[in-house]
């Protein structure tokens, strides 16, 4: 970002006769992570913003914006009022998106929408000036924000939204106004505000809401919620899955610990590698050809981009235990469609050892999650894994069904308060050429299991 401070007055259309002439190169609303340059705003969070600005103004900001409710007592540094923070933050967003002008690809999805933007943003950089979403930006906050900071130069920008409630992607989408909008999967995440999938396939289905005339829609054709919606899509469609009705579909793949390669229907000849485990992990890397296709990346180019893949938040990873054991662990998240992937993906790759999994509840699942808990037993056998530990009250729904499977000696069950036992008796178990699973919603704090078998 770059533009005087005159501009960001034009911008919010605020008349002023004492401007002072400051360049500001980017924007910050954290104001521990401030600096030269900067424009503060005032964001009110869990604590209104403008406790923060003598803060951000130690941490050297060149000008913060006010909110004209507030008195001003810090006046050290240029300042600009507004009405509203928040309309102000996304204001000055859509002028600057206008003002640069790249193609914006816009992403969504239940599961898969980091690794998938990080994807699309490697395989486009082959041929473009790429910025993207931070980390997971992916709200109200983080959409402006990574506008915000994008260069000048940005000739493509891929933009992750996220959702907790009905509308709120529509309204992400309105400040975007995606070219290209993508969505994963639709899962069960967050359906305990929803209350079904329709609902979720509603409210993700938002991300086309401000699809430009002649932009394009990118979805997973595995998904029959998304095949009836898309039937509403007058824009051009691209679907991806593993079904050769699919635009694009995988054809081979071979999967491995901490690698994954695939062929496709559209490139027989080529193969493409990802360093990540998990066929689920292959739509992602699909979705991502797709998006490539569509703004003319060249397939070898694309080949080449996925195999030097380096994901923002790759919550999947291999991790060594104290005595050796191989650890997988996802213990900051966890929905049933996540926890299957997973599941079959450890089922598939070969050990010396034993494989013992570890699941935590799954939270957010509202009255569904009985029956959800009880779905992930279709797919744990004890030909697979051998032991299974069980963490939280709804997992006991999870340990009755599998019940008529195990032994009691191999399938046990802690409270959340109980992770010391568990760790302790995971220690006595684990030998040094097992694998075991550590996966569950952040809630439950497996980290902390991890931590202490490390």
């Amino acid at each position: 970002m770059k533009m005087k401070l005159r501009e960001v007055y034009s911008a919010l259309k605020i008349q002023s006769d004492t401007i002072e002439d400051v360049e500001i190169t980017g924007v910050c609303f954290d104001s521990r992570k401030a600096k030269k340059g900067d424009l503060f705003f005032p964001l009110q969070g869990d604590r209104d913003g403008h406790e923060f600005i003598n803060s951000a103004i130690e941490h050297g900001v060149s000008a913060t914006i006010w909110q004209s409710d507030h008195d001003i007592l810090n006046d050290k540094i240029p300042y600009v009022v507004v009405k509203n923070v928040s309309n102000a933050f996304e204001t000055l967003a859509k002028y600057y998106l206008n003002k640069v002008n790249p193609k914006v690809v816009a992403v969504t999805g239940s599961n898969g929408k980091t690794t998938t933007k990080d994807m699309i943003a490697k395989v486009l950089s082959t041929s473009n000036n790429v910025a993207k979403t931070p980390q997971n930006f992916n709200n109200e906050i983080g959409v402006p924000f990574t506008i915000l900071n994008m260069p000048t130069n940005t000739e493509v920008l891929v933009i992750e939204m996220g959702m907790d409630r009905p509308g709120q992607i529509n309204h992400l989408s309105s400040i975007a106004n995606p070219d290209i909008s993508v969505i994963t999967m639709i899962g069960e995440a967050h359906i305990e505000f929803f209350g079904t999938r329709d609902k979720i396939a509603d409210a993700k289905m938002e991300i086309t809401d401000h699809l430009n005339e002649d932009g394009t829609f990118v979805y997973n054709g595995d998904e029959p919620l998304l095949l009836e919606r898309a039937k509403n899509i007058e824009q051009r469609q691209l679907s991806f899955g593993s079904h050769d009705s699919n635009d694009l579909y995988a054809t081979e793949i071979e999967a491995g610990k901490t690698t994954t390669s695939f062929t496709t229907n559209q490139w027989p000849d080529i193969k493409f590698e990802i360093p990540m485990m998990g066929e689920y992990n292959v739509n992602n890397a699909l979705a991502a050809l797709l998006v490539g296709r569509a703004l003319h990346i060249k397939p070898a180019a694309m080949q080449k981009a996925l195999g030097e893949l380096f994901v923002t938040e790759n919550r999947t990873e291999w991790l060594k235990s104290q005595n050796g054991a191989d650890i997988l662990s996802d213990v900051y998240n966890s929905n049933p469609t996540a926890a299957i992937e997973v599941l079959h993906s450890l089922k598939d790759i070969k050990t010396d050892g034993r494989k013992l999994i570890v699941l935590g509840d799954m939270l957010e699942l509202g009255d569904a999650s009985k029956n959800l808990h009880e779905s992930l037993a279709a797919h744990i056998d004890n030909t697979d894994f051998e032991k299974v530990y069980l963490v939280g009250p709804d997992m006991k729904y999870l340990r009755d069904k599998l019940s008529s499977k195990y032994d009691q000696n191999d399938l046990l069950w802690y409270d959340k308060d109980q992770l010391a036992d568990l760790t302790t008796d995971l220690k006595k178990e684990l030998k040094p050429n097992d694998t075991v699973l550590l996966k569950a919603s952040h809630g439950i704090h497996l980290e902390n299991v991890l931590h202490d078998l490390m």
